[in-house]
């Protein structure tokens, strides 16, 4: 609702836009002054048309002709209107940095006089701060150490998200985050960890030990090559006893704040995926287990078919995987990788032993087969190594043979 305030034969329009991440009140403001003389009734007529028209682009984000509108007051338009389009996951992601990192330093700012060294500025304080804690091996550490060059690009790619919505919806006529006017960090691209089949055999030899919904979960994260969330989620029903298929069809996540709930697999990929008679042989003795267990726990039994489960039957958090994983590498004295490295593994293995990269995406769950091609720069490299290798032992035997002759 728009308050009007008049003063001679001008009208200040005032209407609000809710609240900032910080919950501060959003307020927008125009002045009003009929271009030539008129009625009363024109005048009011006219007036409730501005009123209109003012109170709609406030809703879709359209202030352009408000110079005051500072970055922090456009940024809750920007994430209503990108909101659909994103994950949960993400959604919380972008309103927790643009909160804790970029609207403090920018969010004072007029979107009209925001210029690239504003933005420079930014991307220097970010690779300055300083960061208590990190992670090392999987676990929680105090670390004293600065956010990494990736660290800064992400959040720099947010802060160009929101002046691009801001040129899209005409509120600002061009962008001052354009990278062609910018000097940003170099990141180092990360490189694809992965388990050797050597490895993968004596890991898989060490979890014979661990219980069993265990060595049913890293079974099927190196024979499907599913994401943990996607692990997490699956049930009983899932599975086809018949022809060794599992249906991938949710995803678990955990929102700050909210219970564990399901999605739609990563770029709805919902996809079905044959494992070995192994691995069908340890879902079902798992499927007897949990019936077990069930029974015992009566009516405190709060399970939905899940293969993953706390001891009340409940979905596993999500991030169970990654911390129980790390913990079973470090008592078997087994080489530290992350929890997804058994994802890459799994690709990576199925395309040394003759898969194609179409079989592989379909598998995996890859939206676009540019995401899969990666795995081809490890074998690559890998094959090149090999072909190194086979050129020292050809040398050190054509050596040897010479000496002898000598």
């Amino acid at each position: 609702m728009a308050t009007i305030r008049k003063r001679g034969n001008t009208y200040n329009i005032r209407v609000s836009g809710g609240y900032d991440v910080n919950g501060k009140q959003i307020t927008h403001s125009m002045t009003w002054k009929p271009d030539k003389p008129m009625t009363a009734k024109q005048t009011e007529k006219e007036l409730n048309k501005v009123i209109v028209e003012f109170e709609e682009r406030c809703k879709n984000g359209l202030m352009s002709n408000n110079p005051r509108l500072t970055f922090a007051e456009f940024v809750p338009q920007y994430l209503d209107l990108v909101k659909p389009s994103l994950s949960p996951q993400t959604y919380q992601y972008y309103e927790r940095l643009l909160k804790k990192y970029i609207i403090p330093e920018l969010g004072h700012l007029k979107l009209s006089e925001i210029k690239p060294l504003h933005i420079q500025s930014f991307i220097k304080t970010l690779s300055e701060k300083p960061i208590e804690y990190g992670f090392k091996n999987g676990k929680c550490k105090h670390i004293e150490t600065t956010l990494s060059p990736s660290s800064v690009r992400r959040y720099l790619n947010i802060v160009k998200s929101v002046l691009n919505m801001a040129v899209k919806l005409q509120v600002i006529p061009e962008s001052p985050a354009q990278s062609s006017k910018l000097i940003i960090p170099k990141a180092t691209k990360p490189s694809v960890e992965i388990f050797t089949k050597q490895e993968a055999a004596q890991m898989l030899q060490c979890l014979e030990k661990e219980p069993l919904q265990y060595q049913v979960l890293i079974n099927l994260a190196i024979m499907t090559g599913a994401r943990r969330g996607e692990l997490v989620a699956l049930k009983f029903s899932d599975i086809d006893y018949n022809t060794h298929r599992i249906r991938i069809e949710r995803s678990a996540m955990q929102l700050k704040g909210q219970p564990i709930s399901t999605k739609p697999p990563k770029d709805f990929e919902i996809r079905s995926v044959t494992v070995s008679p192994y691995c069908i042989e340890l879902i079902q003795e798992l499927e007897k287990e949990k019936e077990k267990e069930k029974e015992r726990a009566g009516t405190a039994w709060n399970g939905d078919e899940w293969l993953f489960t706390k001891v009340d039957g409940s979905i596993m958090h999500p991030i169970t995987p990654t911390k129980w994983f790390s913990d079973f590498l470090d008592r078997n004295g087994l080489k530290h990788r992350k929890f997804h490295s058994l994802r890459h593994t799994s690709a990576t293995l199925l395309l040394y032993g003759g898969a194609s990269l179409r079989q592989v995406q379909g598998r995996l769950g890859h939206g676009d087969i540019s995401t899969t091609n990666k795995y081809l720069h490890y074998i690559a490299e890998a094959d090149e190594e090999s072909a190194n290798i086979l050129q020292d032992m050809l040398i050190t035997s054509t050596s040897n043979k010479e000496k002898k002759q000598a």
